[in-house]
Order: structure tokens, then C-alpha cells, then sequence
């Protein structure tokens, strides 16, 4: 297994990486910006290097987020974002599926979008966009490596208790507000988002490919949001 992470992660990367290793899996941290295609190729070489094989399943999580009204977001803040969360997904799949076809081998690309692929989210619009984009490309390449026995699936997570919420999970009023938006009631660790993804993943799931899974504690129901 090869954990992505960027230079600044490293203690969280090797903190996974120590994980899997003691649950006996060989794994291997390397650092990559998935918004540069150069760097996405050299992880993926970096990664049959070391572990002596080709890629056999892809998980994009990569992503960013960050709060601009559309008459103060910036260009260049809507190309990080669009760079990272879409961008650096077809990259990744792109890389993964022309090594694996080459290889003659099946496999698995899962993509991360959010429940804000299809709930619009005021002051996120690059973000939404992202997240959009990212499912109609997933579906669309599902169709396209169908025929290579290479499956697509995609897991849109709703609110998870992660850094890239840690504004409102450090705001007790925030954290009252969102759950209020959640027909269960609260936010999801990310094992539960996790484990989504591994089933997908796995042979379980043999007969699923271009489909969304919403890991959202109902959140796309909620009648605000439809």
C-alpha cells in the first residue's frame, strides 16, 4: 500500500505507514503534489520501484477547500482548488489506468467527491465544481476502462471529522449547527468513510462500477438541501 502525502504531512504519513506495517501489510509513504503531472508520475514509478508491482487500486482523496463569495474569489484560489480536487484526480487515474492496461491487469480507481457533488454549497462554488467534475469524469472513465476489467466507483463523503473541518469541529455551537443538518444526528468518523471505500475496493463489489456511494448520515435526503 502507498500512502500520498505532501513534504509538510510526513509525520501524519508515517504515522499510517507504522500502522500497516504492524498489521503486516508492505507499505510505503511517498511524497507527491498531485496538482503536478510530473510528480504524480514519479510517485507511481516510486511505487512499483518499492513495491515491486503494478498499482492495482487507487483511491483519490486528495482535496482542499476554502470559503471565497464568487465576486471575491480569485483565479488563482479557484485553479488551486479546481488543480488539486479535480485536476490531480484524473492525473492519478489517468496514471493508474494506462499502467494498468499496458499490464494487461484489472484494478480499482475510487474517488472521493463529497455530498457537494450535487447539494450547492454558498461560498464553495470552486469546491462544488470540483466535486461535480470529479463524478461526471468518474462515471465517464467507468464506461471507458469498463472493458479492461478496471472498475470506477465513487464514495461522496458528507460531513467527516477531519483537519479540513476543524473550524467547526472546534466551534461547539458550529459542530450543534451542522449535526442539526444531519438526519443522524452527527459526524462521521473517518473509518466509516474508510471502510466505504474498501468494500468498494474489494471483490464484494466486483459487479459495481460508475456508482456513487453517499456515506453521509443522510445528508442528500434532508429536505433543506433538495
Amino acid at each position: 500500500m502507498v500512502v500520498n502525502h505532501l513534504p509538510k504531512e510526513r509525520a501524519a504519513a508515517e504515522e499510517v505507514l507504522a500502522r500497516l506495517r504492524d498489521a503486516g501489510a508492505r507499505a510505503a509513504a511517498i511524497p507527491a503534489d498531485v496538482a503536478d503531472e510530473s510528480a504524480v508520475v514519479a510517485m507511481f514509478d516510486e511505487a512499483e520501484r518499492t513495491l515491486d508491482g503494478t498499482v492495482d487500486v487507487l483511491v483519490n482523496n486528495a482535496g482542499v477547500e476554502s470559503q471565497h463569495p464568487l465576486v471575491q474569489l480569485s483565479v488563482e484560489e479557484w485553479r488551486r482548488v479546481i488543480d488539486i480536487n479535480l485536476t490531480g484526480a484524473f492525473s492519478c487515474a489517468r496514471e493508474a489506468a494506462r499502467r494498468l492496461v499496458a499490464s494487461g491487469r484489472e484494478g480499482v480507481i475510487v474517488n472521493v467527491t463529497s455530498v457537494h457533488e450535487r447539494i450547492p454549497w454558498p461560498g464553495y462554488a470552486h469546491y462544488c465544481a470540483s466535486k461535480a467534475g470529479l463524478a461526471l469524469f468518474s462515471q465517464t472513465i467507468a464506461r471507458e476502462l469498463a472493458p479492461h476489467g478496471i472498475r470506477v466507483v465513487q464514495v461522496a463523503s458528507g460531513a467527516v471529522a477531519t483537519p479540513i473541518n476543524r473550524n467547526v469541529l472546534d466551534d461547539p455551537a458550529a459542530t450543534r449547527a451542522l449535526e442539526r443538518e444531519i438526519p443522524l444526528g452527527r459526524i462521521a468518523e473517518p473509518h466509516e468513510i474508510a471502510a466505504a471505500v474498501v468494500w468498494l475496493a474489494s471483490a464484494e463489489a466486483g459487479y459495481v462500477t460508475g456508482a456513487t456511494l453517499f456515506v453521509d448520515g443522510g445528508m442528500t435526503l434532508y429536505p433543506r438541501f433538495r
